[in-house]
């Protein structure tokens, strides 16, 4: 007999079975299956990330659809592999560099790439090796890499295409810019915090002295204040940037600055001999009800300014060098606000070359760090008695979440595509419903960022990353091909022409938009590109629709003239038990494989701490975990922990993971691995499933397969639907409910009793293909402890000693429902049979009756029905409700008594001798008075109007729950106590 360990032991198991499937290739793609080619693109990791639990979370879906369709027949295909991760990969290398006395730009480009390209081949896989722990069943052997030579030539190809089509131009634009890093960064690299602020209200006086009559009127017109002034007040929260100032905006049908719209206001700020004037202009974005609504327009460093700048021709002025550092270079700040002079009284602005030329920066400020200028210049404008008034206000401030600094938008020169342009059939696409997304109300995001989308900047100033494939001459004409050979060939350049390459490297999102098809073999027509583009479903974050999901539905649309994939399945952020966005400045952060594993407190404190700067939020933390996790983490296992993914994978929504649900599916990987141990010792040696004519079933082996059918329907149905949590609660409502709780409990009598051969040979041959059947069904959630079971029980399903070589869980076929064998006669039979036997357990529990004492049963008010069933299923209720006898009366001789209800008949338990009636009333009466003494506290506190008001709503909430549960309890208890006061 093939018999599992006592005990189950995830991590042997998995240990074991991955390396197996990963070896034999189960993975790959059978061509030649017969299904309807399906794949999946795996969102490619960061080269330098680690598995966290929304990768978990997210692979877990993606495996379960993949096992899924793999076992349905198809020709099956998820795609892996890992991006190089631009920005983080060239901060790691640096800092490992660093440590070792050396640097980045002392090394030089080529050193330093080389250097990452080790780094890579040494340490590059650890996240790969993770997601082999969490049963990830992608296709290994077709592994890619977003820098590797087969990526490269397919980014080089799409940008020469674009350019050549105008869709790529090069041009000055206003971008975020991260100082520490030193280069453009996207807005998905860019974090709002709400931070304490300044609001700085400053004076600009009219040019020459000139005055108006400001005044306010109300709601109905009506004069509510006025004033002669000489200015016009500004409110800023970067007075720094007052120097770039190109004029002040006000809205149209604002009277209070009509009297002064075309005339000129002095900037307060620099040597007062060369103070600029800026005219006063009107303008939309201005709104007349926030601050003075007046606002100053500094075009290059505000991204509303910047709009507003380019509507109305307003020179746009950069302060800053690439560090944040007030600029240095150019001429002397005399001639450079004589020129700027020039340009407001020209009325023409000129080429933007020329205005970045002009360096603002009075010759004082020059070199300084953004806040201490900032600090100067409040002070010198508040010197001269121009500041009107310091506004302390929460301020919205951007940071790099790479370097943690604050972002500075800049306007500098970049590489653009012209996403208009490609965005028009990508919203065609959703449109048309050529792609759907699930659920279907996240189209409205796509459309919203889609149709307000703007040119997109895909240069970065980095060294690690696709080298933007264009070549400047001596004179900076542009030259763009795929190598420099193929530039002088394309543009008929002899030797003596002088080419050298663009410094900048690519947004790791423009090789990424490429995914679908690259990772397939474009631009070559592989075989793998024509089975599987356009691929089945991209199941990914709301978060990066618009960052990855539209640009590769914008690529795939221009260079395969079709889209990426027919669906888009988007699922939530994974949070902590409370709902809080997991973050490692909190300490509520769970590492997957801890999860797995199981790891000691000590050890969870220790890396939570790491490499924390600030002693005291380490303190923090520290308390924090000590308190949560007192014993640590216990180990759980892969299964268990891909088992409460798909439970909480309500579509859409996030989820909050609780530990708790864990734990419980641990315990559901144990129920099931003791039902197969049970399973197995029923089974003699030399077993073989006996024929159709040689075997008697019980209703309770019919039941139990009508049931099956129904559960393989639903499974079916919810994975069609990308219901992961009603399929995961399908599946074990059936194994821990029908098939441990009730059928192996039904089955006992006739296993151990007096039951015919052919009795139990059909009870044997239902119990092995029901098991057998069932694995297949929970194996794309649950696929370790579902394989070492099935490598045990489908031999002997099938008459055999042994799983043959080469066989595995993985490539069988998925269970499909047989309606014909769904029997109702034997569902009503044996749900009437769980019924009586329910009712008489929850009395004996009620009543405290010991397990082992047998109970009298009386019954009144049967059927006929009734009474058959009862002669029918004699054994199996004296066998799981323990009765002691079972007599039938009328409903007026009835005595005091425990009553159940299966339907009209009465099910009555006489409680004289079956219970202690004093000591249990004594008993009731302790457990009342603690219930009493609860509820008077949670009453209390609820009654406080401060705990209602000022707790959180969640914890409030919580308390009103608790109060109900104790009452309903209160309440239960106080019947029964009536009842046996009665005996």
């Amino acid at each position: 007999m093939a018999e599992l360990d006592k005990t189950f032991d995830p991590h042997t198991i998995e240990a074991r079975w991955y390396p197996v499937w990963e070896e034999r290739g189960y993975f790959a793609p059978d061509y030649d299956a017969p299904g309807e080619p399906y794949c999946i693109m795996l969102p490619p990791p960061n080269v330098t990330g680690s598995l966290h639990m929304g990768h978990a979370f997210q692979h877990t879906l993606m495996d379960a659809l993949t096992r899924y369709h793999r076992m349905l027949g198809d020709p099956t295909l998820w795609q892996p592999g890992t991006d190089h991760a631009g920005i983080a990969t060239q901060m790691l290398v640096e800092r490992k560099v660093e440590a070792q006395g050396e640097s980045r730009h002392g090394l030089g480009r080529e050193a330093f790439t080389d250097r990452i390209w080790d780094w890579k081949a040494e340490s590059g896989g650890h996240i790969t090796r993770q997601m082999r722990r969490l049963g990830t069943s992608v296709d290994w052997s077709r592994e890619r890499f977003t820098m590797d030579e087969g990526l490269s030539e397919a980014v080089r190809d799409t940008f020469v295409a674009l350019y050549d089509k105008g869709l790529i131009y090069r041009g000055q634009r206003l971008v975020n810019w991260d100082p520490v890093l030193d280069t453009a960064v996207s807005d998905l690299e860019v974090e709002n915090a709400e931070v304490a602020g300044h609001m700085w209200h400053f004076k600009y006086p009219l040019e020459n002295g000139a005055t108006y009559e400001y005044v306010e009127t109300d709601e109905d017109g009506n004069e509510t204040f006025r004033e002669t002034r000489d200015y016009i007040s500004i409110a800023t929260t970067r007075p720094e940037t007052m120097l770039g100032d190109g004029a002040i905006a006000v809205h149209p049908d604002d009277s209070r600055y009509a009297p002064i719209v075309g005339l000129r206001c002095e900037i307060p700020v620099g040597p007062k001999a060369q103070r600029r004037l800026i005219p006063i202009i009107t303008d939309e974005y201005p709104d007349p009800d926030f601050g003075s609504g007046a606002v100053k327009i500094t075009g290059a460093h505000d991204f509303n300014d910047y709009e507003v700048a380019k509507r109305n021709h307003i020179p746009m002025y950069r302060l800053m060098d690439s560090k944040a550092a007030l600029r240095v270079d150019g001429e002397a700040y005399e001639q450079a606000a004589a020129r700027a002079a020039e340009i407001v009284a020209s009325g023409t602005t000129p080429n933007a070359v020329e205005v970045d030329a002009i360096n603002l920066v009075p010759d004082d400020y020059r070199g300084l760090d953004r806040y201490e200028a900032r600090r100067r210049i409040v002070e010198a404008i508040d010197s001269e008695g121009l500041m009107i008034a310091v506004e302390d206000k929460p301020i919205m401030q951007p940071y790099g979440d790479r370097s943690g600094d604050v972002i500075e938008p800049m306007l500098t020169n970049q590489w653009f595509v012209d996403a208009k342009t490609l965005a028009k059939p990508a919203i065609e696409a959703v449109e048309t419903g050529r792609i759907k997304f699930v659920p279907g109300n996240w189209d409205k995001t796509y459309y919203e960022w889609m149709r307000n989308i703007q040119d997109w900047c895909i240069s970065r100033q980095l060294w690690w990353g696709h080298r933007i494939p264009a070549w400047y001459n001596a004179d900076g004409t542009i030259y763009v091909g795929k190598s420099e050979a193929d530039v002088r060939e394309k543009y008929g350049l002899g030797a003596e022409v002088t080419l050298t390459q663009d410094e900048d490297v690519l947004d790791t999102w423009f090789s990424a938009g490429l995914w679908p098809f690259s990772t397939l073999g474009w631009p070559e027509k592989t075989r793998a590109l024509e089975t599987f583009y356009p691929t089945s479903v991209l199941v990914t974050g709301f978060d990066i629709i618009f960052f990855w999901v539209a640009r590769m539905i914008m690529m795939g649309l221009e260079f395969m003239d079709d889209v990426p994939f027919r669906e888009v399945y988007v699922h939530g952020l994974v949070r902590d038990s409370d709902g809080a966005k997991m973050s490692k400045s909190k300490g509520n952060v769970l590492d997957p494989i801890d999860l797995i594993d199981g790891i000691d407190l000590e050890s969870l404190v220790t890396k939570r701490t790491a490499n924390m700067m600030q002693p005291q939020k380490a303190k923090a933390i520290e308390k924090a975990t000590r308190k949560a996790f007192p014993d640590g983490i216990a180990a759980h296992g892969t299964d268990a922990l891909r088992f409460t993914f798909a439970a909480l994978a309500s579509p859409g929504r996030d989820i909050r993971f609780d530990l708790g649900r864990v734990e419980g599916y641990r315990n559901f990987c144990n129920k099931l691995w003791n039902a197969a141990r049970f399973t197995l010792m029923q089974i003699p040696e030399g077993y073989t499933p006996a024929d159709d004519d040689a075997v008697e079933l019980s209703q309770a082996d019919r039941w139990i397969v009508s049931r099956l059918q129904r559960v393989e329907r639903e499974v079916t149905t919810q994975f069609d639907n990308y219901r992961f949590d009603l399929a995961a609660k399908a599946i074990h409502d059936f194994i821990w409910h029908y098939f441990c709780d009730w059928y192996l409990e039904l089955i006992k009598p006739v296993l151990s009793g007096e039951s015919s051969e052919a009795a139990k040979a059909g009870t044997r041959r239902t119990l092995l293909r029901t098991l057998e059947a069932t694995l297949r069904l929970a194996h794309p959630l649950m696929p370790f402890i579902t394989e070492e079971i099935w490598q045990r029980v489908a031999p002997l399903a099938r008459g055999e000693a042994l799983a043959s070589d080469g066989e595995s869980i993985s490539v069988q076929p998925f269970p499909r429902a047989d309606t014909t064998r769904i029997n109702d006669d034997a569902e009503a039979e044996i749900d009437w049979l769980r019924d009586v036997i329910a009712g008489l357990r929850t009395i004996r529990g009620e009543m405290d009756i010991a397990p082992s004492q047998p109970m009298p049963v009386l019954v009144a008010n049967a059927s006929d029905s009734d009474r058959q069933r009862l002669s029918d299923h004699r054994a199996a209720i004296d066998f799981l409700a323990r009765v002691e006898s079972i007599d039938e009366i009328t409903v007026e001789d009835a005595p005091d008594s425990a009553t159940a209800l299966v339907g009209e008949m009465q099910l009555r338990v006489p409680l004289a001798g079956l219970i202690d009636k004093e000591a249990e009333l004594a008993r009731l009466d302790k457990r009342l008075a603690k219930l009493e003494k609860d509820l008077a506290g949670i009453r209390g506190r609820l009654a406080s109007e401060s705990f209602v008001a000022k707790a959180p709503a969640d914890v409030v909430a919580k308390a009103r729950e608790q109060q109900a549960n104790v009452e309903r309890e209160a309440s239960e208890l106080a019947e029964q106590r009536a009842r046996i006061a009665a005996l």
